[in-house]
């Protein structure tokens, strides 16, 4: 806790107390290239990567990659993926929310994509709230608009709730304080899964294609090229760190208290087919969140962006909107 009250001096700042800013944000913006070398010794991006449009340093030095879209003069909206996922995984969604005056910035968090592996293994959630501070401040300090998707759904809620983040307004993606046991140990069953890696691109779209059921483009492996690695035993691995699976899921109770705090702008979106969130895990959130919208995406799963993008960002465009329009600014 510690780590985050020094984060939270640093937002303090931001609202005009005479504090400096904690060490973590301190040289915030990094050039790109940045890195600390533990990922590129071991493992390399296949050719026709998309390289990042920005590096900031996150707490401690981590590099952070990232894309953005849209006016830097607009809303400040922050895209934080899931679990196993990267910054693409918004670039639908960011596209959209630039062209209608947004400031969309999605980033891949530490251990993940074009981002550092905390050389230290830190992937605690309170690392991940002080990356998320970092970047607000790397970014103009500006309030930010918050959308994460499961980790980085938790990663908001709990920097929202515990005042770390003075948001304008949250979308939360398929992630509520109570989620099904058995949703998320299917998640990790298939992060670890092939840790010896894979022999070829179809052998990582043979894998894909059995946790989640095909969809328009999943079989394009210049896609799935974007989420792998070569490594150094000639066989393609997942372009996230192994130690992101040793880290602890944030207390339910943590997540309880965090949703009871929110009074922003709030959107709950489940995926119609999730196993990981289910109707009872979004009553028990509004009960807590009573002033939170909510919808539900019919044809999609758990990682309801990649599913129906062009439902969810519709969504989420017309939250936005109505609660934090970009004509405003």
């Amino acid at each position: 806790m510690a780590l985050l009250r020094e984060c939270l001096r640093g937002v303090r700042t931001l609202h005009g107390e005479n504090m400096p800013p904690p060490l973590c944000m301190r040289s915030t913006v990094s050039e790109p290239g940045f890195n600390s070398g533990r990922i590129m010794q071991t493992r390399t991006p296949l050719p026709g990567t998309p390289q990042p449009m920005h590096v900031w340093k996150g707490y401690r030095g981590v590099a952070l990659a990232g894309d953005s879209w849209g006016d830097p003069k607009g809303p400040l909206v922050l895209l934080l993926h899931g679990l196993g996922q990267t910054r693409h995984a918004w670039r639908f969604t960011g596209q959209l929310l630039g062209k209608a005056g947004y400031h969309a910035v999605a980033f891949d968090a530490r251990g993940h994509g074009d981002s550092d592996w905390a050389p230290d293994g830190d992937y605690t959630r309170e690392s991940m709230v002080c990356d998320l501070c970092c970047l607000v401040q790397a970014l103009g300090g500006k309030r930010p608009i918050l959308l994460g998707a499961s980790m980085g759904g938790a990663t908001s809620l709990v920097a929202v709730g515990e005042r770390y983040i003075d948001a304008s307004a949250l979308i939360l993606v398929d992630i509520v304080p109570t989620t099904e046991s058995e949703g998320v140990a299917r998640i990790k069953s298939f992060m670890k899964q092939n840790a010896e890696g894979f022999v070829s691109l179809e052998h990582v779209a043979e894998t894909v294609n059995r946790y989640r059921p095909p969809t328009r483009g999943s079989g394009n492996l210049a896609g799935l090229a974007k989420n792998v690695r070569l490594g150094a035993d000639g066989k393609y691995h997942w372009h996230w760190d192994p130690l992101l699976m040793a880290r602890l899921p944030v207390p339910k109770d943590r997540l309880v208290e965090s949703a009871r705090r929110l009074s922003l702008p709030t959107l709950l979106v489940r995926g119609g087919h999730s196993d990981v969130v289910s109707e009872q895990g979004v009553s028990d959130f509004l009960a807590l969140c009573p002033h939170s919208e909510y919808i539900n995406v019919a044809g999609a799963g758990h990682m309801v962006a990649g599913d129906r993008n062009d439902t969810f960002g519709e969504a989420a465009l017309d939250f936005l909107q109505r609660k934090v329009p970009a004509a405003a600014y």
